[in-house]
């Protein structure tokens, strides 16, 4: 809910009921906006709600500490999905200690899980964790999508296409229409026609990006300079796809 009327229309309601908001710490479901977050906290403290950060997409890819970290804001809760597990099946969620004190054997609260502390999945997840502490690797893997982004606006203006880009860490994403785009009711505003035939133009030119306008990309530290130079040339053809 990144509109601020929102926000308290569902602390006046939601709250009240459920005395909890989840919500995605960055809406990768709208390509790549940067929310705006910044009174989530202080709204949850003020009406009694749980704030818990679902951090599945942006767990280790926007930051190590993910995107509380790169915002500033602690939630009460936090969802991690695969990515502890380096991709394999697994996922976990943490918080405040009295909430957590409710999950049996402390609490009430019964969770189990089959793959629950899935011996190979932490032995990746370690593997992972170690990669992601080398020297400079959030510097250097942001730097990549901030040139991802530069390529999409370059090809655009080239070929006369109307383009909004940016990035968040080592996510990014775009939209087919000028800018801003900071909602879903901006983002609709993206020609998605376009963009099928962008998608397909970019996938004849080795470059997958998600078939649907309204989803995130992401870049890892394997993608190096031939990587982004393929990209380029394949934005390239596939703005000149649809100008």
């Amino acid at each position: 809910m990144p509109h601020r009327k929102g926000v308290r229309r569902a602390c006046s309601l939601l709250y009240r009921t459920l005395d909890t908001a989840t919500r995605p710490s960055i809406p990768s479901g709208r390509g790549e906006t940067p929310p705006r977050q910044g009174q989530l906290p202080a709204r949850a403290t003020r009406t009694g709600a749980v704030l818990i950060f679902d951090e599945v997409m942006t767990g280790f890819r926007v930051a190590a500490g993910g995107a509380q970290a790169h915002y500033g804001i602690t939630p009460d809760l936090t969802c991690l999905g695969k990515v502890i597990g380096g991709g394999l099946p697994v996922a976990a969620y943490g918080g405040r200690r009295d909430i957590m004190a409710a999950v049996a054997p402390s609490g009430k609260m019964y969770q189990a899980g089959t793959l629950s502390g899935n011996p190979i999945a932490m032995a990746a997840g370690i593997a992972t964790l170690q990669q992601l502490q080398a020297p400079e690797f959030y510097a250097t893997l942001t730097a990549s999508a901030e040139r991802v982004v530069e390529i999409v606006r370059t090809a655009a203006a080239k070929h006369g296409v109307a383009v909004t880009a940016s990035n968040v860490g080592s996510m990014w994403g775009f939209f087919l229409c000028e800018g801003p785009v900071a909602d879903y009711e901006s983002a609709k505003r993206a020609d998605t026609q376009k963009y099928a035939t962008l998608f397909h133009t970019l996938l004849m030119h080795g470059v997958y990006v998600a078939p649907s306008q309204f989803e995130a990309a992401f870049i890892s530290s394997l993608h190096g300079e031939r990587e982004l130079s393929v990209t380029a040339a394949a934005f390239d053809a596939a703005f000149a796809a649809i100008s």
